[in-house]
């Protein structure tokens, strides 16, 4: 009876499956954006990492990625669409009232990140957050 319950132990401990970690498969620079070959699944239950290959596929490395570590959360977010010194469309709207201008970033961002633009007619940098299209959205804030 006791060495039916010792089996029945051991075979629920081994059911039980710990989690996978994605890791990165080879070094990745800062900005790259990651393909399915750069990553791969090693068993680990890490706190903080990606646990599916698919979540981390797509994105852009915020930091340099080195083979064989965890990929974190932060270490990652969406590819720029915004480059440094580019020509971006400001826009401000306000009910019905809408205010195109150019101006020229200083700093790269993805969808839904706040970058600073300096407006090319006024010379005044203003913060905005960038649009699905590359337009940088700015609204007056108190």
């Amino acid at each position: 009876m006791r060495a039916l319950i010792g089996l029945v132990m051991c075979v629920a401990s081994a059911g039980l499956a710990s989690a996978d970690t994605v890791v990165a498969a080879r070094n990745l620079r800062a900005n790259a954006v990651i393909t399915a070959q750069d990553v791969e699944l090693i068993p680990s239950d890490l706190p903080g990492g990606f646990q599916f290959i698919e979540d981390v596929v797509g994105q852009e490395a915020r930091v340099v990625l080195y083979a064989g570590r965890p990929v974190m959360v932060n270490d990652i977010g969406p590819p720029a669409l915004v480059e440094r010194n580019q020509i971006v469309t400001l826009a401000y709207v306000s009910g019905p009232l809408t205010i195109l201008a150019e101006g020229r970033s200083l700093g790269r961002a993805g969808i839904g990140d706040r970058v600073r633009i300096l407006n090319l007619s006024s010379r005044s940098t203003v913060t905005g957050s960038v649009l699905a299209d590359g337009t940088v959205s700015v609204s007056h804030t108190r």
